[in-house]
């Protein structure tokens, strides 16, 4: 059976589409998967053994210049691609009208999607032939297992899900015990002030550990180059793809993460993960997966979670180093 997925984007809701195909592969033998997704994701999909084929979609860069000679060749391009096979079934996991009405619709095959009290924007369940209800107060990755085990005819299963990808990062051997602090994210009120960063990443120098700094914006390195200063203990990473930043989450001891796309990374990792949340509520879209902790701000402000009492909850989750 070949099963078209839509998925675009973002890094949170790709990863959090990965259970959902292995419980498809577990209850359908044989079964494989082709995935369309952004173009800077694509590489999340190739992980997982169910999936076959990536098709790489660039809706946010055609949006810039939708008209133009070079994005009107893409979009072509990536028709004749998504129409080469039709498919025993099409399921779209966004349920937002750029996905269902740009690639849903012209793909080749049984379209199947939420209903309109179900999808984040209702006018999306307008392209699928099977409309499916599943409720919207439970998490994001259940929701998208509920949605494929009904749209393929297989029982949901019981057990959590699992992502499938942590085999794919074996940890480096030899490596010394470090931990990486995830300290961007997009919207300014999910960030943990720069000395909060800085007084935790003291506290873990004086521990033993050292301190790995990922980025990848150019304002994510100056940040990152700014909370190492002055402590031996802490490294900023050079510019590192996706599939590199997986390999430093796979090895680390403990991931402290703020509200951001890697820090499902690190949970799809089977990585111990502390999560730092202050708008936001993790309820329906926190880290899930075994050894998941959060932290949240009661007052929504991240600078009221102090480095000391984040201290204290992370080295509940370190290893016993006797």
């Amino acid at each position: 059976m070949q099963v078209l997925i839509v998925k675009t984007s973002s890094i949170g809701d790709v990863l959090h589409t990965l259970p959902a195909l292995t419980d498809a592969a577990r209850a359908m033998p044989g079964i494989r998967f082709d995935w369309v997704v952004e173009e800077n994701f694509a590489q999340i999909p190739t992980w997982h053994p169910a999936v076959r084929r990536v098709i790489p979609v660039a809706i946010r860069r055609w949006r810039k210049n939708w008209f133009g000679a070079a994005v009107r060749q893409e979009r072509c391009d990536f028709k004749r691609q998504l129409q080469r096979e039709r498919y025993d079934a099409v399921i779209d996991a966004q349920g937002l009208m750029k996905s269902a009405a740009l690639v849903t619709r012209v793909a080749y095959g049984e379209k199947h999607g939420l209903d309109c009290k179900s999808a984040r924007e209702p006018f999306a369940s307008w392209f699928y032939r099977r409309r499916h209800d599943v409720s919207k107060q439970q998490h994001a990755i259940e929701r998208i297992r509920q949605l494929f085990a009904a749209s393929l005819g297989y029982p949901l299963p019981a057990t959590p899900g699992d992502y499938a990808i942590a085999g794919h990062f074996p940890p480096q051997p030899g490596d010394e015990a470090y931990l990486v602090f995830l300290h961007a994210t997009t919207r300014p009120g999910k960030h943990w002030p720069e000395g909060h960063w800085r007084a935790l990443i003291q506290l873990a120098g004086d521990a033993g550990y050292r301190i790995k700094l990922p980025w990848g914006a150019e304002h994510e390195r100056l940040r990152a180059h700014r909370l190492a200063e002055g402590f031996n203990a802490a490294e900023v990473l050079p510019p590192l793809t996706l599939a590199l930043v997986a390999s430093q989450l796979a090895g680390a001891t403990v991931v402290v993460s703020v509200d951001t796309g890697l820090s499902h990374l690190g949970a799809a990792l089977d990585r111990p993960n502390l999560t730092l949340y202050g708008p936001t509520d993790p309820g329906l879209i926190g880290g899930y997966g075994r050894h998941q902790q959060e932290l949240r701000a009661e007052d929504g402000s991240m600078e009221s979670l102090a480095a000391e009492y984040v201290w204290r909850t992370l080295q509940l989750m370190l290893p016993s180093r006797e």
